[in-house]
């Protein structure tokens, strides 16, 4: 393939967030060189970090630059610093605002278990079995954006927050949902709380509708609590997870702990506008400035950008591939090292190991070029 010419908008954000952007930034630099591709980074103030500098989480310049970018790139948002803001000048509201602006509805959180960090999987997977599921998560609506009240004074006082959905809200991300289903293994779950809340009600029955349009998916609906037992009990049943906003926020979590660590964890969010690229977990401020992250997360995000925004798989295939061999040679960031792991496990900082995946993906393409392999 002739090389691209890419514009990617670059919010670093808060915590560690700027020090996984970086990691990941690295690895796309190398796969730019490699391939004969062109990334433009452009670095944008968003969250905690725009509060300080422009004083509004979602500056009007930055949301201007994510609308004419090709993808958008980002770190996490957040931190104790902020917490004083009212909720809709926060830094969570900047990612809320540019998710509606950008006309974002779809969520993908592809949950993975490299071979290499079976062994601190807190579960005991069956052999011969692995995780490797996705959650389709609905993004613009639910109870995160539903209306909110609150009144009176002392033990009086009352807040609510409110669970909306149309049924072309669940159609859109449905469809999508089951389209990605038919492409895997050709099975969807579908998550939520029909025996407790109407809008659970009126989601299963337009997910068994559309059912029908899909005879080589096989669906099942799960409530939402029994989905999260039967994560635990056999991860390996799931393919394709279909959920509400807040249902699939909580899953993903869950799902990310069985594989080692939320750290591990990339997520894609589209719908009509440029797509968004981030990993699951937050900004951890505890952890800023330590190089202690891992941006694995945020290096998969990448890859996965490449694959879904920019039609470049083999690339794409390419940094997956070099994660994989970096954790086989036993390098490890702190949340992935296992007190009891096996000898040969080397625990690095958030910059070391951005670079020796960095490393192991120039090393695997020269080995192409060399050999004549196939990537």
């Amino acid at each position: 393939m002739t090389g691209v010419r890419k514009k990617i908008a670059v919010l670093p954000g808060d915590g560690i967030g700027p020090e996984v952007i970086h990691g990941a930034i690295s690895v796309l630099d190398e796969c730019a060189r490699s391939f004969s591709h062109h990334f433009d980074f452009r670095e944008l103030p968003f969250g905690g970090a725009a509060i300080d500098q422009c004083g509004h989480p979602l500056p009007a310049e930055t949301l201007e630059s994510c609308r004419e970018a090709d993808a958008v790139l980002l770190g996490a948002v957040g931190g104790a610093k902020w917490d004083s803001q009212p909720l809709d000048r926060r830094p969570e509201a900047g990612l809320l605002g540019l998710r509606k602006e950008l006309g974002l509805y779809i969520n993908v959180r592809p949950v993975k278990l490299f071979e290499p960090l079976r062994e601190i999987s807190p579960l005991r997977i069956e052999k011969g079995s692995t995780i490797d599921l996705e959650i389709v998560r609905e993004l613009a609506g639910g109870i995160y954006f539903g209306p909110r009240q609150s009144g009176g004074e002392g033990a009086e006082e009352f807040v609510s927050d409110t669970e909306i959905y149309s049924v072309r809200e669940i159609e859109r991300v449905a469809l999508y949902a089951f389209r990605r289903a038919a492409a895997r293994r050709g099975q969807l779950a579908s998550i939520d709380k029909a025996n407790v809340l109407a809008s659970s009600g009126l989601w299963r029955r337009t997910v068994q509708r559309i059912a029908k349009d899909f005879p080589e998916v096989t669906v099942e609906s799960l409530y939402v609590d029994n989905a999260a037992l039967q994560i635990l009990l056999r991860p390996s049943q799931f393919d394709v997870m279909l959920t509400s906003n807040m249902f699939g926020d909580i899953l993903s979590d869950e799902a990310a702990g069985l594989v080692g660590s939320i750290g591990l964890i990339p997520s894609m969010s589209l719908g009509n506008g440029t797509a968004l690229y981030e990993p699951i977990h937050g900004s951890a401020p505890q952890l800023a400035g330590k190089d202690c992250a891992n941006p694995i997360g945020t290096i998969l995000c990448a890859a996965m950008m490449l694959r879904e925004s920019f039609g470049l798989a083999t690339e794409a295939a390419a940094i997956e591939r070099a994660v994989a061999h970096a954790l086989s040679r036993g390098y490890r960031t702190p949340d992935i090292a296992s007190p009891g792991a096996k000898s040969g496990v080397q625990i690095v900082g958030c910059a070391e190991m951005s670079a020796r995946i960095r490393a192991a993906l120039s090393e695997s393409l020269s080995e192409t070029e060399r050999y004549g392999w196939g990537v």
